[in-house]
Order: C-alpha cells, then sequence, then structure tokens
C-alpha cells in the first residue's frame, strides 16, 4: 500500500477502536509494526516480548505457514510498549491464570480463562467494515486508492517493500519475512526495480544542463540500448551526472575542476537533484558569511576559501529554472515527478567512493519509527 494510504488509515486507527475492541485495533498496529501474518499476530503468546544482549526489544512469535516455531524478531521500542501495556491490562483481566497460559490478545466472549485469542477471520471482517467506513484515499497524483487492496494481509506486503525500497540486503529482509526461500524476497525487489525504472524515465524527462535548459523534453520513453549507453557514457558526480571521457574513464574521480559541475558543459542534471542543489546553495551562502565575518584571517586565506560569486549565480539560477518548469506542469504531473524524484533519490548509487547508505524508511506514523 503507498505510504499515504497507510498514513490515512493510522490517522483513523480510534475509530476503528470504537467500532470493535482495543485488541482488534492492537492486532492491526502490530500488523503494521511488524510484517506478520495475521494468524501470527493474533495468536501471540502473554510472553512473546524478550531482550536481546543488548537489551533491544524482540518479538517472539510462531510461523504457523511453515510450522516454525518461536520466531525471533527485533522490533522498535515504541510496538514493544504497546505490548507492554497490553500485557499489563491482560494481567488486570485475568489476573488469578499463570501467564504462560495467557494469550496476549484475548477475544472478548466466552473466555473466561483468557487463553483464547482473537479469530483473524473476525479481524479480516471487522477490518472490511472499518475500511469501507473511511472517506476515500485519495494518493498524492489525486487518484482513488482501491479499498478492496486494503486488507491484514496487505500490511505484510507493505513492510517488506518499505524495506526492499529502502535498500535493505536481500538475506537481511529475507530473515525479517522469516522466508526459507530467496524466491520469494526476490519478488519485493523486483517490484522495486520495475518502481525505479518507471521513476528513471518520468526523471529523465525533467533533466537539465547547467545553465537551466530542459533536454531530453520530448522523449517519453527511454529505450533500452540508450539507457545502457547513458549509464557506461556518464558518471555520477555532486548533483547529477558528468559526460566528460576522462572524468567518466575513472569512475568520477578524474575531475579537473574540482567537481565545480556548473561551470562545465559535461555536467547535467534533474528534477530528483533539486533539493540536494537547494542545500549546496544554502551551504555556499552560510560559508560566504563565516568568511566574511572571520576578521582573524588573512585577506589571502579568506579569498582562497571564499565561495564564487559565480558558482552561487549559476546555482541560483539552475534552481530558478528548473523550479519554474516544474511549475508550468499541472498538479498530477507534479505529483507523479515528486514521487518519482524521491525513488530516484532513494536509490541512487554514490559512485564518489563514499560509502553507499541505506534510506530511512517513509514516516509514515510519526509517534513510531517505521
Amino acid at each position: 500500500m503507498p505510504p499515504e494510504v497507510m498514513r490515512q488509515l493510522c490517522a483513523h486507527l480510534d475509530t476503528f477502536e470504537a467500532m470493535t475492541c482495543h485488541e482488534i485495533r492492537l492486532s492491526v498496529e502490530l500488523l503494521m509494526d511488524t510484517g506478520r501474518r495475521p494468524e501470527e499476530i493474533c495468536r501471540l503468546d502473554l510472553n512473546c516480548l524478550t531482550r536481546d544482549s543488548q537489551g533491544k526489544p524482540v518479538l517472539l512469535y510462531d510461523n504457523w505457514k511453515e510450522q516454525r516455531l518461536r520466531r525471533q524478531l527485533p522490533i522498535h521500542e515504541p510496538t514493544a510498549k504497546l505490548i507492554i501495556d497490553q500485557q499489563r491490562g491482560v494481567r488486570e483481566r485475568f489476573p488469578d491464570p499463570p501467564p504462560s497460559q495467557l494469550v496476549l490478545l484475548p477475544g472478548q466472549v466466552l473466555n473466561l480463562r483468557g487463553d483464547r485469542s482473537i479469530d483473524s477471520n473476525h479481524l479480516s471482517a471487522m477490518h472490511r467494515e472499518w475500511v469501507e467506513s473511511l472517506p476515500d484515499f485519495v494518493l498524492d497524483d489525486g487518484t482513488v486508492f482501491d479499498k478492496e487492496k486494503i486488507f491484514p494481509y496487505a500490511y505484510r506486503h507493505s513492510f517488506a517493500q518499505r524495506h526492499a525500497d529502502a535498500g535493505v540486503p536481500i538475506d537481511v529482509l529475507a530473515e525479517l519475512m522469516d522466508h526459507d526461500n530467496y524466491q520469494t524476497t526476490k519478488t519485493y525487489f523486483r517490484v522495486k526495480e520495475v518502481r525505479l525504472r518507471e521513476a528513471v524515465e518520468r526523471v529523465t524527462n525533467m533533466q537539465f544542463d547547467r545553465h537551466g535548459t530542459r533536454i531530453w523534453g520530448a522523449i517519453t520513453t527511454v529505450l533500452d540500448a540508450e539507457r545502457t549507453r547513458r549509464a557506461v557514457g556518464a558518471v555520477v558526480v555532486p548533483f547529477g551526472t558528468c559526460s566528460e571521457p576522462s572524468n567518466v574513464a575513472a569512475g568520477g574521480g578524474a575531475c579537473p575542476l574540482r567537481f565545480r559541475c556548473v561551470g562545465c558543459d559535461h555536467f547535467s542534471t534533474d528534477v530528483s537533484y533539486l533539493p540536494d542543489l537547494r542545500s549546496y546553495l544554502d551551504d555556499l551562502l552560510r560559508q560566504r558569511e563565516r568568511l566574511r565575518s572571520m576578521s582573524e584571517a588573512e585577506d589571502w586565506a579568506r579569498a582562497e576559501a571564499m565561495p564564487s560569486e559565480a558558482e552561487i549565480t549559476r546555482i541560483r539560477r539552475l534552481i530558478q529554472r528548473v523550479t519554474e518548469d516544474v511549475e508550468t506542469l499541472t498538479e498530477a504531473e507534479r505529483a507523479e515527478i515528486n514521487r518519482a524524484a524521491q525513488v530516484v533519490r532513494q536509490t541512487r548509487q554514490n559512485f564518489l567512493g563514499m560509502p553507499r547508505i541505506r534510506q530511512p524508511l517513509p514516516d509514515l506514523r510519526p509517534e513510531r519509527p517505521a
């Protein structure tokens, strides 16, 4: 499910509890947070929380589908707090039975001993009723998301896809999902590749030279051969790509301009670099102000370190031209471009000798990590 759909669901969780009970609502929160199957969440034992050697919370659950019991999943502290609060509530409700006989999510009726869990079929039915009662789920591009695609098991797929999109290695994701076959896990990476391909094609149509002149504007689909040629004929540099042959041959490490790319005709950028360009401009302006106020530095030292007014002007003009071009698009087109640019930024590899850093997961709930 798209992040904006997840956010809307999270914003209406209180209405779900009002329709049913706390245990049903909590089961959905745990589905969102952990990516487990509905049956695995519904049948959690009361003592389903432990700590690793570093004191970090770990969920203990049973993989009923593959009959692998007492599996372990690292979870975040806010999720652990949900479980701890529920454990306390269950003990208050059922003070007599030993904890080993209790379940985390006890049913509300015919359950005097607290050993009967909520039913996953009942959860699905109540979840469907809740989703149908909510307003339409409108995506960033203005389209309405099909409510039929919102069901308890979909949270597992969304959990896996978020991690795949964020660059979690396949072996780690397979362990997170408790897959014993990488072929199952690869499904999420194939989705990621398709999304990236579509995003790159959209972003490529919003590409600019160093003057801010749009290039490739009339092309709607990049041919495979042309994509390959561009991949081997250009190298990633700060804020775009460089096609200067010697720098490309050196993998980006032989730039005679020392990466003052906006002053070179071999440089091009696209809309996905717009936040980086703005950040760089802010850095240059801050550096200029700091140097101007350094009375203890000699004039030649300040002059050597001072950002070039020409570079500042060029970057400011480039940002303005790209921004103006984006603003000519319709609202739906801007939403598509922004979404595509975000995908490209999340998956962009750095060829400048810097370590590749996995992108953070989308912030679906501000009060809890994704």
